[in-house]
């Protein structure tokens, strides 16, 4: 097999994926490493073209956990502007008709209003635009546009990823203007890339990440973004929705309007769960 040319860049810590979860990793290595006076190198790459270009969902926001990773969200412009003030549960019947569930059959965890943390509608998208500018200013490389192809193994331990070849066919032969991906090695890599990323499977498999523990699992997702007239919107509304066009089995649909964009729905869950943020994509 021809062995294939690399440039190799070296940090200590590579994050795969910009989403909520590597963002703020990346931005509390480097809170720790400058109040410790120490140099660290943080890399983050993103698939998308743009940091937030794939996260595409609306959501019903707690900010406790913000709050510790900058306590000073507020003055720093964190997009949270729509404090969320009413919910509305409605069992849909058919196209035209739909229930609204009383407020007292409600369950707990479909609340999003009350408690002594106020909770705001969100894009998603614009948090991780934010959580990326406050990376960056630490000190925090963000790559977009470069999609991590494999995990580097080497002595059986994970030295980093490959970042993707440039210019190929869709038949894997090189064009014209191909390019081999680089090599990031790293003494520490995060995967951030999701539930069903294919670098953390094949990680669970070479590592037998799952032996003997319960199997994953998995709800299908669904976003849509719509655009809501002016005159039928209510900022901070957000509303649960069960029934119609769905079978006859309980599952939940959810519509986070945010701004004059509505936001996403998740079938395939039910009032077991503990925390409102988990009701939407």
């Amino acid at each position: 097999m021809e062995t294939v040319e690399r440039d190799v860049m070296d940090f200590d810590v590579v994050i795969v994926g910009a989403g909520p979860s590597g963002l703020s990793a990346a931005c509390r290595l480097m809170q720790q490493a400058n109040e410790a006076e120490q140099e660290l190198t943080v890399c983050v790459v993103e698939k998308g073209s743009e940091v937030g270009a794939h996260i595409l969902s609306g959501a019903v926001f707690e900010p406790r956990a913000l709050t510790e990773l900058f306590p000073d969200w507020k003055e720093r412009g964190a997009p949270l502007n729509t404090p969320a003030i009413r919910d509305d549960v409605v069992l849909l019947k058919d196209a035209e008709k739909a229930q609204k569930v009383p407020n007292a059959l409600v369950p707990k965890s479909m609340h999003n209003t009350g408690g002594d943390q106020q909770r705001y509608v969100i894009s998603a998208g614009n948090l991780c635009r934010w959580l990326a500018e406050q990376a960056e200013a630490l000190g925090v490389e963000i790559f977009p546009g470069f999609a991590a192809q494999d995990v580097i193994i080497e002595d059986n331990a994970v030295r980093g990823i490959l970042i993707g070849d440039m210019g190929v066919a869709a038949d894997g032969t090189p064009k014209d203007g191909y390019m081999p991906g680089m090599e990031l090695r790293a003494k520490y890599t995060l995967f951030a890339e999701g539930s069903r990323g294919h670098i953390g499977k094949r990680l669970i498999k070479d590592f037998s990440l799952d032996e003997g523990r319960d199997p994953q699992h998995y709800g299908i997702g669904l976003k849509e973004l719509w655009d809501v007239p002016a005159e039928q919107h209510e900022p901070g509304l957000v509303v649960h929705g069960s029934g119609w066009p769905l079978d006859n089995h309980p599952r939940w649909v959810v519509f986070v309007p945010c701004g004059k964009s509505a936001g996403s729905g998740r079938p395939d869950y039910g009032s077991w769960l503990p925390k409102p943020m988990a009701l939407t994509v």
